[in-house]
């Protein structure tokens, strides 16, 4: 029998797990009297082997008849697993016995650790394995289907979906979409070719014509609704917006606290930092150390901000507007982490019942009027995002191309492409519909599986307060591009 085959538990598996280690107790207090009372070399051989008998018994015990139902094991395996039991018993004997009096103390310790150690493995090797993630469905249907399709403004998408034809022209033809996702998406979207030539047919449509869009639409895409094989998940999209920070180019007054650029040892591994220490990549310094001065003289300050709040609100953005002290703005955008987990400071609040709801404006409330207790929570997240200046009209997403408000999500890529188009079905923080073409132009830390998206809602406080309070069951449907063919003007 190979003693290394995994195999799943039954119904009855915790049970199992939990007689091995009852039998593993019965081994610890039978070796600990053996030490305690040693009756001498003319009693060992008959006392060990009784002991190694019983010690076989009870191991047995865990995986005997009952085991075999709740294992679904077969006859011959359950017997195969009391043989290991007894020659294991056995083994520990014949070491025993081989050894000079003044080692047999010594031997049934270490024998005693053997046996512990044994019953341990064994233990993990019987333990539940957790159950497989969702697994992604991707289902043709029909454009015109789409909930919301015929009130939705389409040709709003328009600048956005431009955007990112302008990226898309500037990657390699033969480049997947799906580079970074799963196989089920990969089965579903073409190259980067496909989408060239969808955007190279795109400068023929009027940008000023929705109905000439609207035809494009459903001339350039077939539609694949997204789904999970998890039948209880409802998806859930939240809401971003653009941050804003007060902050000056130097240190002085008010404007005290360190806006960060990449460290100089900073190394990008996989989308996370980490730097080299003795030969050996490990996460960055976490987010206590660094505001506690450890990158003093090691990495650029960008700026000095004068809040601390607005600032952290700023790292979970990912981007953002500074205004400086003469009135002038400028922009700043995600450039690196330190590749410490993300821990949300919303779900810390919500947990503790810390504030009246766990929307973003409550939680900026609580922490400004909880300073003390404020700095400590956030530094519960360590997670720290190091920034670059950028130019530009507006905050630019994970795909390199300005975001636009309401028309930008971000997404998990490996579900749905970065620089697709997608059908987004959901609701706003009030209640209302958001049924509306978007398209994947960035990421996000939190923004992790199947219908998982943050809706990107703009800059300014109307666009904080939607975005903070936005938590809502959903659905996306993904838009392939597929050979032209003409469509009835008649179903637009």
């Amino acid at each position: 029998m190979d003693w290394r085959r995994p195999f799943r538990l039954g119904s009855r598996g915790h049970d199992v797990a939990r007689q091995v280690r009852d039998a593993g107790v019965v081994v610890r207090r039978r070796l600990a009297k053996l030490r305690s009372s040693d009756p001498g070399p003319s009693h060992h051989r008959t006392v060990l082997h009784q002991r190694a008998s019983d010690y076989a018994k009870a191991v047995a015990a865990g995986v005997g008849p009952r085991a075999q139902h709740a294992l679904h094991w077969s006859r011959s395996r359950a017997r195969d697993l009391t043989r290991h039991a007894q020659i294991s018993a056995e083994l520990a004997l014949r070491r025993w016995e081989t050894k000079p009096a003044r080692f047999r103390q010594r031997v049934t310790l270490g024998t005693g650790l053997a046996l512990v150690v044994g019953i341990a493995g064994l233990t993990v090797w019987l333990w539940p394995r957790p159950a497989p993630p969702p697994e992604p469905h991707y289902t043709l249907v029909s454009l015109q289907a789409l909930p919301g399709w015929p009130s939705d403004t389409v040709l709003e998408a328009r600048p956005a979906l431009d955007r990112s034809c302008a990226k898309l022209a500037k990657l390699s033809p033969d480049r997947s979409m799906a580079i970074q996702g799963h196989a089920a998406l990969r089965a579903v979207t073409g190259t980067v070719a496909n989408w060239q030539a969808v955007c190279a047919r795109l400068d023929q449509v009027p940008a000023d014509d929705p109905q000439a869009f609207r035809g494009f639409l459903l001339r350039a895409f077939a539609v694949y609704a997204v789904t999970s094989s998890d039948a209880d998940a409802h998806g859930l999209f939240t809401g971003y917006f653009e941050a804003h920070i007060d902050a000056a180019r130097t240190r002085g007054g008010r404007y005290t606290i360190p806006v960060y650029g990449p460290p100089k040892d900073l190394v990008m591994e996989s989308g996370q930092g980490q730097r080299r220490v003795n030969g050996v990549l490990e996460p960055y310094t976490d987010r206590a150390a660094i505001e506690d001065g450890a990158l003093e003289g090691k990495a650029p300050v960008l700026f000095w901000a004068a809040d601390a709040v607005d600032l952290h609100i700023l790292h979970i953005q990912g981007s953002g507007r500074v205004t400086l002290p003469d009135g002038r703005q400028t922009r700043i955008g995600y450039a690196a982490n330190n590749g410490q987990p993300f821990v949300g400071i919303g779900r810390l609040v919500r947990e503790r019942g810390l504030a009246d709801g766990a929307s973003m404006p409550a939680i900026r409330t609580w922490l400004r009027t909880h300073p003390e207790d404020g700095r400590a929570l956030m530094r519960e997240n360590p997670r720290y995002i190091f920034f670059r200046e950028i130019a530009g009209t507006g905050p630019v997403g994970a795909f390199g191309v300005t975001l636009t408000p309401l028309r930008s999500l971000a997404v998990d890529p490996q579900f749905l492409p970065l620089g697709s188009l997608v059908w987004l079905d959901t609701t706003g923080p009030d209640g209302v519909p958001i049924q509306r073409l978007m398209a994947a132009q960035d990421v996000g830390s939190a923004i992790k599986g199947i219908n998982r998206g943050d809706v990107f809602w703009g800059g300014g406080e109307a666009a904080f307060d939607k975005a903070g309070r936005m938590a809502s069951p959903g659905q996306t449907y993904l838009l392939v591009p597929r050979p032209e063919r003409p469509v009835d003007p008649l179903m637009m």
